[in-house]
Parts: structure tokens; C-alpha cells; sequence
């Protein structure tokens, strides 16, 4: 049974990690476009890449196009199997929902309510 990550659970990371796990492997993006799709500041973009980081989801490489720094960022294997393994979480929690056809009071995927 798949379980929550609590790392890339957060709405940001998850997306973050989502515009990630787009990418072919191996492929990074730059932080600026990162922080375009995701539409955070800097700060906020540098916080939860930092949490991903220690996790080891992410890998962050600085260097400089020309005389300008640039910082891209990569989904990592380890980030990519816990992207997928949080997926199949919320895909498991779903279809637990979706066979009470109210989604209230259902016990989903290791325990957690479906109902509010």
C-alpha cells in the first residue's frame, strides 16, 4: 500500500516536484522558470527547494551562463519514486472515495479519513 510523503505533500512542493517529474530524466530547469511556472517569489522557491534538496528529491547545480549565475534544478531518481509512490497515495485515496459515492467516513490508503 502506498503511503503519504509528507515532504512532497505540501501544495507547493507537490508542484514543484510535479513540473519536475514532467521533464525527461536527467533534464533540468532553470530556477527563473521554475519560479515563473509556479508563480512564488524567490525566497519561497528557495525554501521549499531546500527541504526537497535534504530530502534528496532534488539536485541543484549553480554555475554561470556567460558572466551570469544560473541555478537549474532536476527531479533525482530518489525524487522521482517518491513523486510516484505519493501519486499512487492520493490515486488509492480517490478510488476509496469514489466507492462510497460520497467519499465520507471511508477509511483510505494507511488509515487516513476520506471524510470531512
Amino acid at each position: 500500500m502506498a503511503a503519504l510523503d509528507e515532504t512532497i505533500h505540501q501544495p507547493t512542493r507537490l508542484r514543484l516536484m510535479a513540473a519536475l517529474q514532467a521533464l525527461p530524466a536527467e533534464e533540468r530547469v532553470e530556477f527563473t522558470r521554475l519560479r515563473a511556472i509556479l508563480g512564488v517569489t524567490d525566497g519561497n522557491l528557495g525554501a521549499h527547494l531546500t527541504i526537497l534538496e535534504t530530502a534528496g528529491y532534488v539536485q541543484i547545480e549553480k554555475d554561470f551562463a556567460g558572466r551570469k549565475p544560473r541555478t537549474r534544478v532536476s527531479a533525482t531518481p530518489q525524487g522521482r519514486r517518491a513523486f510516484a509512490g505519493h501519486l499512487a497515495f492520493l490515486r488509492e485515496l480517490l478510488d476509496a472515495a469514489s466507492r462510497t459515492g460520497d467519499g465520507g467516513g471511508v477509511s483510505g490508503p494507511s488509515g487516513v479519513s476520506g471524510g470531512g
